[in-house]
Formats: C-alpha cells, sequence, structure tokens
C-alpha cells in the first residue's frame, strides 16, 4: 500500500452465507490458529438468514482513536487501519464505547483492544470469501484524498442489532424488525 491507494473492506451483508470462513482465515493469520473468539472479523447471525458481517469500517475521523486516555490506538500511514500498541492499552473499553458500532473488542487471551488491521492491506478474510465466491467481502482499491475524506464508510460501523433488523426486513418484510 504505497502512497497513492488505499484498502478497504466492502460488504454486501445480503451475500454472506454465516460460513465463518472469514473469522477463521483472521484468527490463523493473526493468532496462528483457528480462534474465532479472537477474530478480528466477526459473523454475527440474531436470527436465522441474516448473518451480519462485523469489522472496522475505518470512519474518516476515527472516534476510537480519539477516545484513548493513554493513546494506544493511531492510524497507520500506509493502510488508513486502526493500529493497537498493545504495550500501552489498559483495556479500559473505551474505544469501543465511541465505535458507532462497538467494533473494537477485548482480546480473550490477553484482554487488550483488538480491531482490524487490514492484515497490511492485504486482508485474509476477503480471500477466502473471494476463493468461496460468496462475495460477501471485497476489496476495494482507492486514491488516498477519497479515502480519507469519505463520510461513507461510517455508515457500516453499526451495531450488529441495527444491521440485522435492515437486513431481517429485506428478507422477511416489516415483521422481522420484531425478532431483533
Amino acid at each position: 500500500m504505497m502512497g497513492k491507494q488505499v484498502v478497504w473492506i466492502f460488504r454486501d451483508l445480503l451475500r454472506c452465507s454465516g460460513c465463518r470462513r472469514c473469522e477463521l482465515a483472521c484468527s490463523l493469520h493473526h493468532e496462528g490458529k483457528m480462534w474465532p473468539e479472537a477474530s478480528r472479523i466477526r459473523i454475527f447471525m440474531l436470527f436465522p438468514g441474516a448473518e451480519v458481517i462485523h469489522l472496522c469500517s475505518q470512519c474518516h475521523d476515527y472516534p476510537c482513536v480519539a477516545s484513548c486516555p493513554v493513546n494506544a490506538l493511531s492510524v497507520n500511514k500506509d493502510t488508513l487501519a486502526v493500529k493497537v500498541d498493545r504495550e500501552k492499552c489498559i483495556s479500559c473499553g473505551k474505544c469501543i464505547d465511541a465505535c458507532p458500532g462497538n467494533i473494537p473488542f477485548l482480546h480473550p487471551g490477553d484482554n487488550k483492544a483488538t480491531i482490524c488491521d487490514l492484515c497490511d492491506g492485504d486482508p485474509e478474510c476477503v480471500k477466502v470469501c473471494r476463493e468461496a465466491r460468496f462475495d460477501a467481502l471485497w476489496l476495494l482499491k482507492q486514491p488516498r484524498q477519497w479515502a480519507e475524506g469519505n463520510l461513507n464508510r461510517k455508515l457500516f460501523a453499526q451495531k450488529p442489532e441495527d444491521l440485522t433488523k435492515d437486513i431481517g426486513e429485506n428478507i422477511y418484510g416489516e415483521k422481522a424488525k420484531e425478532l431483533v
């Protein structure tokens, strides 16, 4: 990811099958083993047929980074992904509260803030989703100027419950909102 372009993971929520290949690929890459609870991408199924892909949206204003009282979070200058300095993190959870989607989480192993780092610009989750031809995850390469100023990315930073209501309504109609 040299200077001119950065990447972003677009998600097509209606195409997600709930296979969780992305969770396993992420945990294998970051943890060296299959450990979905430690994956930086999560799939939530709050009712059947409505799988929700949940990962960092790289909000233009990075509320998680701004909320950290010890500056343990920063933005990678090459990928624009959030980086966590695990030595500095005090596990306070302020980044989780500040995120509009409650996307960061405390790692089940060391209880430190954990968030998608885009695998340094080559996300494993996208690769396995594309290999399986589910195409729920897409790697978008975009000019740095567009990525840094695009407000629309924050629309993807929503809580799984809210996204599930939208998906459920799309699949099952207005009554689905009552299920979540």
